[in-house]
């Protein structure tokens, strides 16, 4: 999760509570999932006030304008009835969109459609600007986590996975990503531990490594939690992990 470099869009001249609770979402890119599976990361900026210079997902905070985006092609319904647990309507509907603004922002690549696209939003306009309309068809909502209470930077995360083959970009291309990632690389699952990660990226990884050979859906959904009693391992679905 890119934390910090989760772009902070706000209402403009409204003032904002960086330490509030705020929607995110992450995206997990696998690709040779068949061979040797990688996964896409880049690494936040030494001066960063959330999570400097560690390896992480692309990834941003929610904006407001993501809900009213169309979208070409929806979430599966099963990741669309998981995200509804626990989440109001706009950020159930925003969240996959958030997920494919922030992808492509910090590495340029593009999960959408190709399509016009005559008056996008300001912050889609680059996006647009590829040909394209975004796409969640791709997308699998794979993990939930709640940054501890005390953080400079807190987010109820929500973690999508997509498979490279369904970019609409070269996977090797990262010409138009903007500077909040430096040194974007697949990095193999086998050899990611030796990176510099954050405690809930390497639970994320688990889980996708145990998920790499299963191209489904899953149907249940895990969700670290954490508020100021309790930290709690669930399932979206009810069950208590941990």
């Amino acid at each position: 999760m890119a934390g910090e470099s989760m772009t902070e869009h706000a209402a403009a001249g409204a003032p904002q509570d960086k330490s509030a609770l705020r929607d995110a979402a992450t995206v997990i890119v696998l690709r040779d999932r068949a061979t040797r599976p990688h996964v896409l990361m880049g690494q936040r900026g030494a001066k960063a006030v959330f999570m400097p210079s560690k390896f992480v997902f692309p990834g941003g905070a929610r904006d407001p304008g993501d809900a009213r985006v169309p979208l070409a092609g929806e979430l599966p319904a099963i990741c669309r009835d998981r995200l509804q647990e626990d989440s109001a309507p706009e950020p159930a509907r925003a969240l996959p969109l958030t997920a494919i603004r922030e992808l492509f922002e910090e590495t340029g690549q593009i999960l959408g459609t190709p399509a016009d696209w005559p008056d996008p939003p300001a912050d889609w306009r680059a996006f647009a600007a590829t040909g394209h309309r975004p796409s969640a068809e791709a997308l699998q909502f794979v993990f939930r986590a709640i940054t501890p209470p005390g953080r400079p930077r807190r987010f109820d995360a929500r973690f999508f996975l997509a498979d490279a083959e369904a970019l609409a970009s070269d996977p090797d291309d990262f010409s138009a990503a903007s500077d909040e990632l430096s040194h974007l690389r697949w990095v193999a699952l086998d050899e990611v531990r030796a990176l510099d990660m954050p405690f809930i990226t390497e639970v994320v990884l688990a889980e996708i490594a145990a998920r790499a050979a299963d191209p489904a859906p899953p149907v249940s959904v895990p969700f670290f939690r954490n508020d100021d009693e309790e930290s709690l391992f669930l399932r979206l679905r009810g069950e208590r992990l941990i």
